[in-house]
């Protein structure tokens, strides 16, 4: 599967209130959450196309007002993560 590249008007980026060094994180962390949010990614493509951790990710929610889930995607995520440390 390819990668999206998504382009955003010249326009709109400098119509962004915020530090220009800071845009392209801030996108990619609201666009997880809503996504997210929404049940159209599971907490673990969220978490990465946010480029969090897990808890970083799940405090951003928390954050956000956005409740988590617990589904067999995050299990399999979690028994990955777990097989890694050993």
């Amino acid at each position: 599967m390819g990668k999206l590249v998504i382009e955003i008007p010249e326009d709109v980026v400098a119509g962004m209130n915020l530090p220009e060094g800071e845009r392209q994180d801030r996108v990619r962390q609201e666009m997880a959450v809503r996504l997210y949010a929404k049940g159209i990614l599971g907490i673990g493509p969220a978490r990465r196309l946010a480029q969090r951790t897990r808890w970083q990710f799940q405090e951003l929610l928390a954050k956000e007002g956005v409740p988590v889930s617990y589904d067999a995607e995050d299990l399999q995520d979690d028994i990955a993560a777990i097989q890694g440390l050993r």
